[in-house]
């Protein structure tokens, strides 16, 4: 009996009971999708910019005025929490269509920021004398945009595969090396040692040298350089004691810097057709760096 009246009290207040129960459960589902909706939102991230395929159009978020004839264009992501997505040693090619001209123009370009950060990337550019690309870039004010057609995969890094690199650069190919000097300094698993051999003409072109010189100071084991101009002002020593040489990126000059050429050394160039045909040979004709005793395949000329 005692059964059948708890079941009989059961049953009378069974809708105040189930609506309780729905009440309760409605309140932990939606309470706990709600919070697991969250976690999971903040565990994903964003989809970096250059992640998938097809032309990126970014916005122009500001300019600066580096010398006579070379501007840093800051571009901004659409999504401030997004990563560009590029790999090291990856350039972009640019699409232009200047005013007044018939065609589109086509130049590629390698970001000069550093590949982790978020929001934006920054390109520098310098503007030749009757270049179409370049004087189209610097003609640009923020707020005006840029589209970028497609990534341009350059030599594939890997950390520590070699000892040492040495990177040589020329004028504003110091872009796509010191993009590689980025990357390398900034992965704490990395162990490479870097030697730059940077030419230019004159101390206004020595672009980026803030940057390397505080490179210089945070890794003075593994990292040196040498400047060379071709026109300076005066021959003078830097802060820590390297000289700033006179004159061009010549073999005599290599021969006193570029010591190693072991397997576990690569060589990396970038710079005016001149410089890089010179270094590293053209038409069946032996380069500086072959006679310095570097293979062929521990070349690489961006």
């Amino acid at each position: 009996m005692y059964t059948s009246r708890l079941t009989w009290q059961t049953l009378k207040s069974r809708p105040a009971i189930l609506s309780a129960v729905a009440v309760a459960g409605a309140s932990s589902y939606y309470g706990s999708r709600s919070f697991l909706t969250k976690v999971y939102a903040e565990s994903i991230e964003t989809p970096p910019v250059f992640g998938s395929f097809g032309p990126k159009t970014l916005r122009l978020q500001s300019t600066e005025q580096v010398n006579h004839n070379t501007k840093r264009l800051v571009f901004q992501f659409p999504d401030g929490k997004s990563k560009s997505g590029l790999t090291l040693s990856t350039a972009l090619l640019t699409f232009s269509w200047p005013q007044g001209r018939w065609l589109p123009v086509f130049r590629p370009y390698t970001p000069i920021s550093d590949l982790e950060n978020k929001g934006s990337l920054q390109l520098m550019v310098k503007q030749y004398p009757n270049g179409k690309a370049s004087s189209h870039l610097h003609s640009l004010v923020p707020g005006d945009t840029l589209t970028f057609m497609a990534t341009l995969k350059g030599y594939s890094w890997r950390p520590n595969k070699f000892s040492q690199v040495h990177l040589i650069a020329g004028g504003a190919g110091i872009t796509p090396i010191y993009q590689l000097i980025q990357g390398i300094l900034n992965n704490p698993d990395d162990k490479t040692k870097i030697n730059l051999i940077f030419g230019v003409n004159t101390e206004q072109d020595l672009l980026l040298k803030d940057e390397l010189d505080e490179y210089r100071r945070k890794f003075p084991d593994r990292f040196s350089y040498t400047y060379t101009i071709s026109h300076p002002e005066k021959e003078k020593e830097t802060e820590d004691g390297d000289r700033i040489r006179k004159g061009y990126v010549t073999e005599e000059l290599l021969k006193g810097i570029v010591k190693d050429s072991g397997k576990d050394t690569h060589v990396f160039v970038c710079g005016p057709p001149g410089m890089e045909d010179s270094l590293v040979g053209s038409r069946g004709t032996m380069g500086i760096l072959s006679r310095l005793g570097f293979e062929r395949d521990q070349i690489y000329k961006f």
